[in-house]
């Protein structure tokens, strides 16, 4: 009797798995839940506020915060991890530090605040969406001022960073800090209505999100902004970094998603106030 390659049996060993996690009634519940609550939608939404608001915001908090010359298009290249013609490619459509300062006006500062505020209702709503909360009263309005300026300083930590860590150690203190700025700003734009212990496992959620879309800009991203400059010109990069902003709102509110459905699985290890947990079907 003819034996069956042996190259076969590790692949058909991954069938039964991968058969019993789509099945698993956590992702089911959880793909319904991103359907249900437009996460792709909202992230789209997310990416056009992002490009109007946060990458010019960038720009200046790294132009005013970076006197090593460290603009925002080294400061974005670093952060989609691309390297050589790619890097070159955004820095085609980025000012220099010292040409963003001389042209900042009081007027520009003021729209950035403006619509830095409308940025962070954009994210506050999808996170009461996803915690099926009602809007929050007008006087909480507050709290987007306070996200927005602690947004600012962070991004600012961010650009600066701890130069004198090795590497492994820089990677985890920016690890660590994002996963404390993503829990406390659950809490603070959901005015507090859902406990510490129930947002952080969102917040764990979201950077290893980001962590993972960081690889994928290295393996995607980085590439195609060298190919679409050759085809597209400078629309072409604008184009990439807009499809990254789609993953980062993608990340922001599926990791809000993915904890909430841990917290509602586990939440018998939690000591936070229960909430009814999704009907599954």
């Amino acid at each position: 009797m003819p034996k069956k390659p042996a190259g076969d049996a590790p692949s058909r060993s991954w069938f039964p798995w991968v058969r019993r996690t789509v099945h698993h009634p956590l992702v089911r519940t959880g793909w319904r839940r991103f359907q249900e609550e437009e996460v792709f939608h909202r992230s789209l939404g997310f990416a056009a506020l992002g490009f109007l608001t946060l990458v010019p915001l960038l720009i200046v908090v790294s132009a005013a915060g970076t006197g090593q010359g460290r603009g925002f298009a080294q400061w974005l290249g670093e952060g989609l991890g691309v390297t050589g013609a790619s890097q070159r490619e955004i820095e085609r459509l980025f000012a220099r530090p010292g040409q963003v300062l001389r042209t900042t006006t009081a007027l520009g500062l003021a729209s950035l605040a403006v619509f830095g505020l409308t940025f962070g209702t954009a994210v506050q709503t999808g996170y009461e969406k996803i915690w099926e909360l009602p809007p929050a009263r007008w006087h909480a309005r507050w709290r987007h001022v306070v996200w927005v300026g602690v947004l600012i300083g962070y991004l600012l930590l961010s650009a600066l960073g701890p130069r004198w860590l090795d590497p492994p150690a820089s990677v985890l203190a920016a690890a660590l800090s994002a996963v404390l700025f993503f829990w406390w700003s659950q809490w603070l734009l959901l005015s507090g209505r859902v406990g510490w212990g129930a947002v952080l496992p969102g917040a764990i959620a979201t950077v290893v999100g980001l962590i993972g879309l960081r690889g994928f800009s290295v393996l995607v991203f980085s590439p195609l902004i060298a190919s679409n400059a050759v085809t597209y010109g400078p629309f072409g990069t604008v184009l990439v970094i807009q499809s990254w902003l789609v993953g980062v709102g993608v990340v922001v509110f599926g990791g809000a998603l993915v904890g909430r459905l841990l917290y509602e699985e586990f939440r018998h290890d939690f000591h936070d106030r229960d909430r009814p947990a999704w009907p599954r079907h």
